[in-house]
């Protein structure tokens, strides 16, 4: 009974592996976005990737459906995922072809005009343009596969679909996305609040003699100068979100300057945040 058993499954595999690399059956097909066709038996999908095997083989593959142009079902049916990108001087005279669709988006990253808070309160908007153009030069030497959007198109781009800041609560991350025409979206926070003060204060005194021929003392004048400073000290904290295109959050982390600074400088806990985003490459 055994043996029966063991020759039927084994019948079974062998008639199951020649119907997957029989010439005459039909297979799914992948094709990529970069042209590539990808010939197989589809697994499984799923919101963000599709899995497949190829012909006689039992190792599984995995890929992203932002590298997905569309599938071709064995069963005839088709499943369009995107629409590629056609060349930029096409892509100009075509109206309808001008609005982003998820295939332009990959690897593309656009930075929000950071929030600027000063003791809790909103701050001066400048500094948090400021920011973001820092955030712009920083991750543009150190971005290697991605494009960054300049911060003028972003933020016009933003006012244009009336994005503004009082209204940004309205919008998900998904819709920014879309909006920007991108992958990623930075968004920033710029906490500032008041320290310890710090003060020194300094004195020189000058005192002057005056003789007659007699060597007698005739007169005797003095000056006394103080110096005092006070300085304001900062506290300074920066926090950094980094959203996807599918409102997926994949980073979100906060820093502290080590030390208080009398101009607020928030470069450095900035750039420490940077250095350990996963949009970062040395």
């Amino acid at each position: 009974m055994r043996k029966i058993l063991l020759f039927v499954f084994t019948t079974i595999f062998a008639l199951n592996t020649f119907a997957q690399t029989s010439p005459g059956t039909k297979q799914d097909v992948i094709q990529k976005t970069n042209g590539e066709e990808l010939k197989g038996k589809l697994t499984r999908i799923n919101d963000t990737e599709v899995s497949f095997i190829y012909p006689g083989e039992t190792v599984e593959y995995t890929i992203k459906k932002s590298d997905i142009a569309k599938i071709t079902h064995a069963s005839g049916r088709v499943e369009v995922f995107g629409q590629a990108s056609l060349p930029a001087a096409d892509r100009q005279k075509d109206a309808l072809n001008m609005a982003a669709t998820p295939v332009d988006h990959h690897n593309k990253i656009a930075i929000l005009p950071f929030t600027f808070l000063m003791d809790n309160q909103p701050g001066a908007e400048q500094i948090g343009y400021k920011a973001q153009e820092d955030t712009y030069s920083f991750l543009s030497k150190h971005s290697a596969g991605y494009t960054i959007i300049d911060p003028r198109t972003t933020n016009a781009k933003l006012i244009q679909a009336g994005v503004t800041r009082d209204k940004m609560m309205g919008f998900t991350m998904k819709d920014i996305c879309d909006i920007l025409g991108v992958e990623y979206i930075i968004d920033g926070t710029i906490l500032q609040n008041k320290g310890y003060q710090t003060s020194t204060s300094s004195g020189s005194a000058d005192t002057k003699v005056k003789r007659d021929d007699a060597e007698k003392v005739k007169k005797v004048s003095g000056t006394n100068v103080n110096y005092a400073n006070s300085a304001q000290r900062y506290d300074v904290s920066v926090s950094l979100h980094i959203y996807m295109d599918n409102n997926a959050s994949i980073y979100n982390q906060s820093h502290k300057a080590f030390l208080s600074s009398v101009d607020g400088s928030y470069n450095s806990p900035l750039e420490y945040l940077l250095k350990r985003s996963p949009l970062y490459r040395k």
